[in-house]
Protein backbone atom coordinates (compact mmCIF):
# COMPACT_ATOMS: atom_id res chain seq x y z
CA UNK A 1 0.00 0.00 0.00
CA UNK A 2 1.61 3.34 -1.29
CA UNK A 3 0.29 6.41 0.82
CA UNK A 4 -0.20 9.32 -0.84
CA UNK A 5 1.36 12.31 1.00
CA UNK A 6 0.56 15.97 0.61
CA UNK A 7 3.49 16.40 -1.69
CA UNK A 8 1.67 14.99 -4.36
CA UNK A 9 -1.38 16.71 -6.43
CA UNK A 10 -4.89 14.81 -5.86
CA UNK A 11 -5.59 15.37 -9.56
CA UNK A 12 -3.94 14.02 -12.30
CA UNK A 13 -4.18 9.63 -11.31
CA UNK A 14 -7.09 7.76 -12.25
CA UNK A 15 -6.19 5.63 -9.64
CA UNK A 16 -7.11 8.13 -6.38
CA UNK A 17 -7.60 11.86 -5.68
CA UNK A 18 -10.03 14.11 -7.35
CA UNK A 19 -11.65 13.77 -10.54
CA UNK A 20 -13.24 16.56 -12.06
CA UNK A 21 -15.12 15.99 -15.64
CA UNK A 22 -16.93 19.72 -16.09
CA UNK A 23 -20.19 18.64 -14.16
CA UNK A 24 -21.04 19.60 -11.00
CA UNK A 25 -20.56 16.47 -9.98
CA UNK A 26 -16.46 15.21 -8.29
CA UNK A 27 -15.59 11.42 -7.93
CA UNK A 28 -13.54 11.09 -4.91
CA UNK A 29 -10.94 8.36 -4.78
CA UNK A 30 -9.35 7.62 -1.00
CA UNK A 31 -7.91 4.24 -2.00
CA UNK A 32 -8.12 1.69 -4.79
CA UNK A 33 -8.45 -1.65 -3.44
CA UNK A 34 -11.42 -4.23 -3.72
CA UNK A 35 -11.92 -7.62 -2.15
CA UNK A 36 -14.02 -8.82 -5.46
CA UNK A 37 -12.41 -9.44 -8.36
CA UNK A 38 -15.64 -9.45 -10.65
CA UNK A 39 -15.00 -11.12 -13.96
CA UNK A 40 -15.94 -8.18 -15.52
CA UNK A 41 -14.36 -5.88 -13.88
CA UNK A 42 -13.35 -2.33 -15.73
CA UNK A 43 -10.56 -1.68 -13.65
CA UNK A 44 -9.13 -5.10 -13.16
CA UNK A 45 -9.79 -5.33 -9.12
CA UNK A 46 -9.04 -7.40 -6.26
CA UNK A 47 -6.65 -9.90 -4.96
CA UNK A 48 -6.67 -11.94 -8.22
CA UNK A 49 -5.28 -8.75 -10.48
CA UNK A 50 -2.38 -9.42 -12.75
CA UNK A 51 -1.89 -6.33 -13.82
CA UNK A 52 -2.12 -3.86 -10.92
CA UNK A 53 1.45 -3.43 -9.18
CA UNK A 54 0.44 -0.43 -6.64
CA UNK A 55 -2.63 -0.18 -4.59
CA UNK A 56 -3.26 3.62 -3.08
CA UNK A 57 -4.57 5.02 0.10
CA UNK A 58 -4.56 9.33 0.62
CA UNK A 59 -5.13 10.17 4.44
CA UNK A 60 -8.49 11.80 5.29
CA UNK A 61 -7.51 15.79 6.10
CA UNK A 62 -5.80 16.03 2.68
CA UNK A 63 -8.43 14.80 0.75
CA UNK A 64 -11.24 17.15 2.29
CA UNK A 65 -8.69 19.75 1.82
CA UNK A 66 -8.07 19.42 -1.73
CA UNK A 67 -11.85 19.05 -2.10
CA UNK A 68 -12.99 21.81 -0.56
CA UNK A 69 -10.61 23.88 -3.12
CA UNK A 70 -12.36 22.52 -5.89
CA UNK A 71 -16.14 23.31 -4.44
CA UNK A 72 -14.86 26.76 -3.98
CA UNK A 73 -13.71 26.93 -7.97
CA UNK A 74 -17.24 25.48 -8.66
CA UNK A 75 -19.39 27.97 -6.88
CA UNK A 76 -20.06 26.24 -3.48
CA UNK A 77 -23.37 25.39 -4.60
CA UNK A 78 -25.40 21.86 -5.58
CA UNK A 79 -22.04 20.24 -5.89
CA UNK A 80 -21.94 15.97 -5.60
CA UNK A 81 -19.16 14.01 -3.89
CA UNK A 82 -19.39 10.81 -5.55
CA UNK A 83 -17.24 8.55 -3.97
CA UNK A 84 -16.31 5.82 -6.61
CA UNK A 85 -12.60 4.82 -6.50
CA UNK A 86 -11.22 1.65 -8.51
CA UNK A 87 -11.84 -0.57 -6.18
CA UNK A 88 -14.68 -0.70 -3.09
CA UNK A 89 -14.64 2.47 -1.13
CA UNK A 90 -15.49 0.34 1.79
CA UNK A 91 -11.98 -0.35 2.11
CA UNK A 92 -11.42 2.69 2.92
CA UNK A 93 -10.60 2.57 7.10
CA UNK A 94 -12.12 5.88 7.64
CA UNK A 95 -15.02 5.80 5.06
CA UNK A 96 -17.60 7.29 7.76
CA UNK A 97 -15.42 10.41 8.74
CA UNK A 98 -14.92 10.88 5.10
CA UNK A 99 -19.00 10.98 4.17
CA UNK A 100 -19.11 13.44 7.34
CA UNK A 101 -16.25 15.42 6.25
CA UNK A 102 -17.60 15.99 2.64
CA UNK A 103 -21.18 16.51 3.76
CA UNK A 104 -20.24 19.24 6.00
CA UNK A 105 -18.26 21.06 3.27
CA UNK A 106 -20.74 24.47 2.11
CA UNK A 107 -21.71 23.66 -1.51
CA UNK A 108 -21.51 20.61 -0.92
CA UNK A 109 -25.57 18.90 -1.65
CA UNK A 110 -25.04 15.53 -2.02
CA UNK A 111 -22.62 12.85 -0.81
CA UNK A 112 -22.93 9.36 -2.76
CA UNK A 113 -21.23 6.09 -2.54
CA UNK A 114 -20.47 3.24 -5.51
CA UNK A 115 -20.51 -0.39 -3.88
CA UNK A 116 -20.37 -4.25 -4.53
CA UNK A 117 -21.47 -4.48 -0.67
CA UNK A 118 -19.70 -7.20 0.15
CA UNK A 119 -18.03 -5.86 3.14
CA UNK A 120 -20.70 -3.69 4.35
CA UNK A 121 -22.15 -4.14 7.35
CA UNK A 122 -25.80 -2.78 8.66
CA UNK A 123 -23.61 -1.46 11.61
CA UNK A 124 -21.29 0.52 9.29
CA UNK A 125 -24.50 1.29 7.00
CA UNK A 126 -26.55 3.22 10.08
CA UNK A 127 -23.21 5.16 10.62
CA UNK A 128 -22.64 5.87 7.26
CA UNK A 129 -26.72 7.20 7.65
CA UNK A 130 -25.36 9.22 10.43
CA UNK A 131 -22.25 10.52 8.46
CA UNK A 132 -24.75 12.53 6.40
CA UNK A 133 -24.16 9.39 3.04
CA UNK A 134 -27.35 10.71 0.80
CA UNK A 135 -26.90 7.60 -1.79
CA UNK A 136 -25.60 4.50 -2.25
CA UNK A 137 -25.08 2.68 -5.75
CA UNK A 138 -25.49 -1.04 -4.60
CA UNK A 139 -24.10 -3.23 -7.27
CA UNK A 140 -26.19 -6.61 -7.18
CA UNK A 141 -25.42 -8.64 -10.64
CA UNK A 142 -27.30 -11.97 -9.73
CA UNK A 143 -29.61 -13.27 -6.86
CA UNK A 144 -28.47 -16.63 -7.92
CA UNK A 145 -25.85 -17.48 -4.98
CA UNK A 146 -23.64 -19.48 -7.35
CA UNK A 147 -23.62 -17.12 -10.42
CA UNK A 148 -23.06 -14.25 -7.70
CA UNK A 149 -20.02 -16.38 -6.56
CA UNK A 150 -18.82 -16.80 -10.04
CA UNK A 151 -19.84 -13.11 -11.33
CA UNK A 152 -17.74 -11.96 -8.27
CA UNK A 153 -14.83 -14.60 -8.83
CA UNK A 154 -15.03 -15.02 -4.87
CA UNK A 155 -15.97 -17.58 -2.90
CA UNK A 156 -17.04 -16.50 -0.22
CA UNK A 157 -19.18 -13.66 -1.79
CA UNK A 158 -22.44 -13.73 -0.07
CA UNK A 159 -24.86 -12.14 -1.85
CA UNK A 160 -28.09 -12.50 -0.06
CA UNK A 161 -25.88 -10.93 2.90
CA UNK A 162 -25.93 -8.24 0.17
CA UNK A 163 -29.56 -8.39 -0.19
CA UNK A 164 -30.19 -8.27 3.22
CA UNK A 165 -27.96 -5.18 3.48
CA UNK A 166 -30.22 -3.37 0.94
CA UNK A 167 -33.56 -4.28 2.85
CA UNK A 168 -31.89 -2.59 5.76
CA UNK A 169 -30.69 0.39 3.82
CA UNK A 170 -34.13 1.02 1.96
CA UNK A 171 -36.20 0.49 5.59
CA UNK A 172 -34.31 1.52 8.49
CA UNK A 173 -31.53 4.55 7.02
CA UNK A 174 -31.80 7.72 5.63
CA UNK A 175 -29.67 6.88 2.81
CA UNK A 176 -31.78 6.54 -1.02
CA UNK A 177 -30.83 3.42 -2.78
CA UNK A 178 -30.17 2.46 -5.97
CA UNK A 179 -29.73 -0.74 -7.43
CA UNK A 180 -26.70 -0.78 -10.45
CA UNK A 181 -26.14 -4.43 -11.86
CA UNK A 182 -23.92 -4.38 -14.87
CA UNK A 183 -25.73 -6.76 -17.82
CA UNK A 184 -23.09 -9.29 -18.91
CA UNK A 185 -25.00 -10.80 -22.42
CA UNK A 186 -25.54 -14.81 -22.07
CA UNK A 187 -24.16 -14.58 -18.44
CA UNK A 188 -26.63 -12.76 -16.21
CA UNK A 189 -29.64 -12.04 -18.69
CA UNK A 190 -32.01 -13.96 -16.13
CA UNK A 191 -31.08 -12.47 -13.45
CA UNK A 192 -31.67 -8.91 -14.73
CA UNK A 193 -35.69 -9.10 -14.11
CA UNK A 194 -35.28 -10.51 -10.98
CA UNK A 195 -33.10 -7.55 -9.50
CA UNK A 196 -35.30 -5.18 -11.35
CA UNK A 197 -38.05 -7.22 -9.00
CA UNK A 198 -36.18 -6.93 -6.07
CA UNK A 199 -35.71 -3.02 -6.30
CA UNK A 200 -39.66 -2.08 -7.18
CA UNK A 201 -40.39 -4.69 -3.67
CA UNK A 202 -37.74 -2.69 -1.54
CA UNK A 203 -39.04 0.75 0.08
CA UNK A 204 -37.16 3.24 -1.86
CA UNK A 205 -37.01 6.46 -1.89
CA UNK A 206 -38.24 8.63 -4.59
CA UNK A 207 -35.64 11.34 -4.97
CA UNK A 208 -34.02 9.17 -7.13
CA UNK A 209 -34.39 6.25 -9.81
CA UNK A 210 -34.52 2.77 -8.09
CA UNK A 211 -32.19 1.01 -10.88
CA UNK A 212 -29.35 2.07 -12.77
CA UNK A 213 -28.72 -0.85 -15.16
CA UNK A 214 -25.02 -0.84 -16.60
CA UNK A 215 -23.66 -1.98 -20.02
CA UNK A 216 -20.96 -4.08 -19.84
CA UNK A 217 -17.98 -2.47 -21.56
CA UNK A 218 -14.36 -3.96 -22.44
CA UNK A 219 -11.89 -1.92 -21.70
CA UNK A 220 -8.22 -1.88 -22.31
CA UNK A 221 -6.98 -2.82 -19.05
CA UNK A 222 -10.28 -4.34 -17.64
CA UNK A 223 -10.89 -7.90 -17.34
CA UNK A 224 -12.85 -9.39 -20.79
CA UNK A 225 -15.93 -12.76 -20.19
CA UNK A 226 -14.78 -15.30 -21.86
CA UNK A 227 -17.06 -15.99 -25.08
CA UNK A 228 -19.12 -12.11 -24.41
CA UNK A 229 -18.89 -9.59 -26.80
CA UNK A 230 -20.81 -6.27 -25.47
CA UNK A 231 -24.20 -5.38 -26.95
CA UNK A 232 -24.24 -2.06 -29.00
CA UNK A 233 -25.69 0.73 -27.06
CA UNK A 234 -28.38 0.61 -29.50
CA UNK A 235 -29.53 -2.83 -28.55
CA UNK A 236 -28.81 -2.13 -24.87
CA UNK A 237 -31.57 0.64 -24.87
CA UNK A 238 -33.66 -1.51 -26.54
CA UNK A 239 -33.65 -4.17 -24.09
CA UNK A 240 -33.60 -1.50 -21.01
CA UNK A 241 -36.99 -0.36 -22.88
CA UNK A 242 -38.30 -3.79 -23.16
CA UNK A 243 -37.77 -4.29 -19.57
CA UNK A 244 -38.88 -0.88 -19.06
CA UNK A 245 -42.38 -1.94 -20.37
CA UNK A 246 -42.70 -5.13 -19.13
CA UNK A 247 -41.38 -3.85 -15.33
CA UNK A 248 -43.39 -0.76 -15.56
CA UNK A 249 -40.22 0.99 -13.79
CA UNK A 250 -37.89 3.61 -15.57
CA UNK A 251 -34.60 2.06 -16.43
CA UNK A 252 -33.28 4.96 -19.22
CA UNK A 253 -31.38 7.06 -17.50
CA UNK A 254 -29.78 10.31 -17.88
CA UNK A 255 -27.69 12.65 -15.76
CA UNK A 256 -30.66 15.05 -14.93
CA UNK A 257 -32.24 12.08 -13.24
CA UNK A 258 -29.74 12.57 -10.50
CA UNK A 259 -29.13 16.54 -10.76
CA UNK A 260 -26.00 16.60 -12.86
CA UNK A 261 -25.63 19.38 -14.87
CA UNK A 262 -22.48 20.86 -16.80
CA UNK A 263 -20.19 23.10 -14.43
CA UNK A 264 -16.58 24.89 -15.58
CA UNK A 265 -13.76 22.63 -15.41
CA UNK A 266 -10.77 23.11 -13.66
CA UNK A 267 -8.17 24.25 -15.83
CA UNK A 268 -6.28 21.83 -18.15
CA UNK A 269 -2.33 23.33 -17.58
CA UNK A 270 -0.44 20.84 -20.27
CA UNK A 271 -1.41 20.51 -23.47
CA UNK A 272 -1.18 16.76 -24.94
CA UNK A 273 2.14 16.30 -26.59
CA UNK A 274 3.93 19.10 -24.03
CA UNK A 275 7.00 18.35 -23.25
CA UNK A 276 6.74 18.91 -18.84
CA UNK A 277 9.35 18.47 -16.35
CA UNK A 278 9.18 15.74 -13.49
CA UNK A 279 9.95 14.12 -10.64
CA UNK A 280 9.27 10.48 -10.09
CA UNK A 281 7.77 9.79 -6.86
CA UNK A 282 6.38 6.38 -6.58
CA UNK A 283 5.73 3.48 -7.80
CA UNK A 284 2.63 3.33 -10.72
CA UNK A 285 -0.57 1.83 -10.30
CA UNK A 286 0.04 -0.57 -12.93
CA UNK A 287 2.60 -2.73 -14.27
CA UNK A 288 5.89 -0.89 -15.59
CA UNK A 289 4.07 2.44 -14.59
CA UNK A 290 5.73 4.92 -12.28
CA UNK A 291 3.92 8.04 -10.12
CA UNK A 292 5.57 11.24 -10.98
CA UNK A 293 4.88 15.32 -10.61
CA UNK A 294 5.45 17.97 -12.34
CA UNK A 295 8.27 20.32 -10.91
CA UNK A 296 5.62 22.82 -10.69
CA UNK A 297 3.73 20.82 -8.27
CA UNK A 298 -0.12 21.30 -9.66
CA UNK A 299 -0.47 17.73 -11.36
CA UNK A 300 -0.15 14.07 -10.78
CA UNK A 301 1.13 12.03 -13.90
CA UNK A 302 1.38 8.35 -15.00
CA UNK A 303 4.70 7.58 -16.65
CA UNK A 304 4.14 4.98 -18.66
CA UNK A 305 7.00 2.04 -20.01
CA UNK A 306 8.88 3.31 -16.95
CA UNK A 307 10.49 0.17 -14.88
CA UNK A 308 13.87 1.32 -15.37
CA UNK A 309 13.66 4.99 -14.06
CA UNK A 310 14.45 5.37 -10.72
CA UNK A 311 12.17 6.97 -7.93
CA UNK A 312 13.74 10.14 -6.92
CA UNK A 313 14.71 10.71 -10.92
CA UNK A 314 13.95 14.27 -12.57
CA UNK A 315 13.40 14.05 -16.35
CA UNK A 316 11.14 15.26 -18.97
CA UNK A 317 7.86 13.77 -20.19
CA UNK A 318 5.71 13.96 -23.03
CA UNK A 319 2.25 14.22 -22.36
CA UNK A 320 0.12 11.48 -24.26
CA UNK A 321 -3.11 12.20 -22.63
CA UNK A 322 -4.75 14.91 -20.96
CA UNK A 323 -8.11 14.29 -20.94
CA UNK A 324 -10.43 15.73 -17.64
CA UNK A 325 -7.16 16.44 -16.58
CA UNK A 326 -5.79 12.46 -16.29
CA UNK A 327 -2.02 12.90 -17.09
CA UNK A 328 -0.37 10.32 -19.22
CA UNK A 329 2.96 10.61 -19.88
CA UNK A 330 6.00 8.93 -21.42
CA UNK A 331 9.84 10.25 -20.44
CA UNK A 332 11.65 11.83 -23.41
Amino acid sequence: MFEISDSIPLIGCIAFGLIDRGTNLIQVRPTSTCPLSCIFCSTNAGPKSKIRQTEYMVPLEYLLEEFDKIVAFKGRKHVEAHIDTVGDPITYPKIVELVAGLKQIEGVETVSMQTHGSILTEKLVDELSEAGLTRINLSIDALNSQLAKKMADTEWFDVQKVVKIAHHIASNTKISLLIAPVWVPNVNDEEIPKIIELAKSLRLKEKFPPLGIQKYEIHKHGRKVKGVKPVSWKKFYEQLRIWEEKFKIKLTLSPRDFGIHKRVMLPIPYRKFEKVKVKVVGPGWLRREKLAVTLAKDRTLTLLNAEEIQVGARLKARIVANKHNLFIAEAV
